[in-house]
């Protein structure tokens, strides 16, 4: 079942094409990345599926309903928490939003803090937390407006080799538990094939979708597929390794 479809997507800036003709898909419980360089057009197409940018030509449809508006949860690169509220406050503002009385959201956000593995940390401030703890909390954060696609804009763009790892890890064990879909941009080749099942590679000013590939990796020798995808991908983009 397809969560997002996006067909014949152009946007343009005021002399300044952005994107052209983008036709991408992401089905339930899929991973599926935007992997290009800088300035290529992968923050507008996210604003555009958000409903933060007005759409031009083309059509957008959250499971197959073209009020798309408001339907995802949308995480930037920032962790963006609110430094004077703890994990638990910090977490449960998406109910509040959505006018959960404050005890339900409570419960509701303790309930997933354990599912998550945080909820030793719930009462901590975000300045006591490590960069991918917090990253940790502002996904669950993310996971709280209880929308059918997740939107990640390089969340784990700055976090250590190490940290970045582990974080990958546990985002796949949280996304195998609560079967989530989600649309990841990325300029790091080796994350986008460690995390997806399938990669749209976007290129070229307007920003243009050349290729998509599906990423199978299994059995032994997983290093070497992996290293293969990557040289594929470099090919695409111009690159060498």
């Amino acid at each position: 079942m397809s969560v997002l479809t996006i067909k014949n997507l152009s946007f343009n800036y005021p002399n300044n094409s952005i994107l052209k003709n983008i036709n991408i898909h992401v089905d339930q419980g899929e991973i599926v990345s935007i992997l290009g360089g800088s300035g290529v057009g992968k923050t507008t197409l996210f604003n555009l599926i958000a409903g933060i940018n007005e759409l031009q030509s083309g059509t957008i449809e959250i499971q197959g309903d073209s009020n798309f508006k408001g339907k995802v949860s949308y995480m930037l690169q920032k962790d963006l928490l609110l430094e004077h509220k703890t994990v638990i406050q910090n977490i449960i503002l998406p109910l509040l939003i959505k006018k959960v009385n404050k005890k339900e959201a409570e419960a509701e956000a303790i309930k997933n803090l354990k599912l998550f593995n945080l909820y030793d940390y719930k009462d901590k401030y975000p300045s006591e937390l490590s960069g991918g703890m917090r990253q940790r909390v502002a996904l669950l954060r993310t996971y709280m407006f209880k929308e059918e696609l997740f939107l990640l804009d390089e969340p784990f763009s700055a976090l250590d080799a190490i940290t970045k790892i582990s974080l990958h890890s546990w985002y796949l064990d949280i996304c195998k538990k609560f079967n989530l879909t989600t649309l990841l941009i990325t300029h790091d080749i080796d994350e986008a094939i460690d995390l997806s099942d399938r990669i749209y590679i976007i290129k070229n000013k307007p920003g243009e979708i050349i290729s998509e590939i599906k990423v199978q990796l299994n059995g032994e020798n997983v290093d070497e597929q992996k290293l293969i995808y990557k040289r594929e991908i470099l090919k695409l983009l111009g690159l060498q390794i």
